[in-house]
């Protein structure tokens, strides 16, 4: 692990690793942070690798631990962050009986990971240890998990440490960036989409400077909102729940669709509305570090094989396309996203439009927005308005739980800089209890809790599906006040707009 760079690792201390836990005790340069529960830890290191765009990494124990970290395994895949998850496993005297707590990983990760394995021999520790942080990193980035045996690991073995793994990209061929040229110039109404994982500051500021520099309108894919500036008068809006309408008619009405990164998933394309299956009345440019993602849903016009960086690193090469005849179409899609995201007037005295812009008019451009699951989220995405990379923790795969532990994990990671958690009551009552991990370690991470005494999605499409017949939505909840200052922190109650701001 130290030779691979980790410096925070999270999870919860499991007799199955105990001779991990012993040998952290002597090494300085990498902290183990003790969760209350294996699915906050898990979506720790899933934030943690989000930011760091190395893999994050997990250490729980087998059986409950593991299952429980599933979570966060699952979040990985779907949002394609690199994760490494390490499971303490029964002895191998003991397998294929059911011992205590035992589970087949390779059967139960194999769906969720993009490898599974076991290390049965200590030799093979720095082997597969590389592997597997080389194959998180790799392509499509994701979660890896390895079981470890627990008598394996109190065993004594000279072997010779692997070094640090660099991260293989793939880049796009000299005959694909002509063809994308020549798409491009023939376009009248070309949006440009970012999403997906493994991009990093350097490749942001090569695609923001190839947008600038051409007039194109950009669209952050669902929850990629701080891939690009969403002050800029290119920003044309994200996709996703709680799209805005215009923005969905200006994905249909465009010619060419520039997708870099984004899998064009269901939620990104409003349940595969907005691009026709398998051939897109758009002209589709697909680039994608996943060879198998090209064709599975959607027949792009030109497919592209690249890593998100190398493609981004290509485009700053490109020669100058005469953008002037779409500056129109970029600048109607600018003004359809100020218009949809400036604030509201809804029921009650609590305006959560207006908080919002408080929010995105007081915090600085680097500070830090996590958030989970459910309708409250539409107000982040809607009304606040991401200005740097890697400042939007928020789960594709549409996880409750979230926010909490993201928060935690990137006030570790980042100290000095603000970081705000969103989460619904029943959301946040989730993982809440990770409140009380970042009171220990001094993470001073700021929760709002929008409560509204139920699961609010969930009512919403019960509402609409079975109106007058409400069942199981509702929710009694704590003192969520009190429940703050139980853990050691500081809580507030806030029922008007206007006792928000102090």
């Amino acid at each position: 692990l130290c030779a691979q760079g980790v410096q925070h690792i999270f999870g919860v201390p499991g007799e199955s690793y105990l001779p991990i836990l012993d040998a952290l005790h002597d090494r300085q340069e990498v902290r183990f942070f003790a969760c209350r529960q294996e699915g906050g830890a898990a979506m720790m290191a899933e934030a943690d690798g989000k930011l760091t765009h190395r893999p994050g990494v997990c250490i729980v124990t087998r059986g409950p631990g593991a299952t429980n970290a599933s979570l966060g395994i699952h979040i990985a895949r779907q949002d394609s962050t690199p994760l490494i998850l390490l499971v303490g496993q029964v002895s191998r005297t003991m397998m294929e009986r059911e011992a205590f707590q035992e589970i087949d990983f390779r059967q139960m990760f194999g769906p969720l990971s993009k490898w599974v394995a076991q290390i049965d021999d200590p030799a093979r520790i720095p082997e597969m240890m590389a592997r597997a942080f080389a194959v998180a990193t790799a392509g499509r980035p994701g979660p890896v998990v390895l079981a470890l045996p627990e008598d394996m690991l109190s065993e004594c073995v000279d072997v010779e440490d692997a070094e640090s793994c660099p991260i293989a990209r793939a880049c796009p061929g000299a005959e694909a960036l002509e063809d994308l040229v020549t798409l491009l110039s023939a376009s009248e109404r070309p949006l440009l989409v970012l999403g997906g994982g493994g991009w990093d500051e350097d490749a942001i500021a090569n695609v923001q400077a190839f947008a600038v520099r051409l007039g194109v309108p950009v669209v952050a894919s669902f929850r990629r909102q701080d891939y690009f500036d969403n002050s800029h008068p290119l920003f044309a809006g994200y996709l996703g729940l709680g799209i805005n309408p215009k923005l969905a008619q200006s994905v249909r009405d465009a010619d060419l669709l520039l997708v870099l990164g984004a899998r064009l998933g269901e939620v990104a394309t409003s349940g595969y509305s907005l691009v026709n299956i398998p051939l897109p009345d758009q002209k589709l440019i697909h680039v994608h570090a996943d060879p198998e993602e090209l064709g599975r849903v959607y027949q792009a016009r030109l497919p592209i094989n690249a890593d998100p960086c190398a493609m981004a690193a290509a485009l700053s090469t490109l020669p100058t396309i005469d953008g002037s005849r779409w500056a129109n179409w970029a600048q109607s899609t600018n003004a359809a996203y100020r218009a949809h995201s400036t604030p509201t007037q809804t029921p009650g005295a609590l305006q959560m439009g207006e908080v919002m812009a408080h929010l995105r008019e007081t915090l600085p451009p680097d500070a830090i927005i996590t958030n989970g699951a459910g309708n409250y989220t539409v107000w982040v995405h809607r009304f606040y308005r991401y200005r740097r990379f890697g400042t939007q923790l928020a789960p594709t795969a549409g996880s409750m739980g979230y926010g909490v532990p993201a928060a935690v994990a990137a006030k570790l990671r980042f100290p000095e800089r603000d970081v705000v958690a969103f989460a619904g009551d029943g959301c946040f009552l989730m993982n809440g209890q990770e409140f009380a991990t970042a009171v220990q370690y001094g993470a001073n991470i700021v929760c709002l809790v929008v409560n509204n005494r139920m699961l609010g999605t969930i009512r919403m499409h019960q509402e609409r599906h079975y109106p007058g017949r409400v069942s199981s939505t509702d929710l009694v909840n704590p003192d969520f006040e009190a429940y703050a200052r139980a853990f050691g922190g500081y809580g507030e109650t806030v029922e008007r707009t206007e006792q928000f701001p102090e």
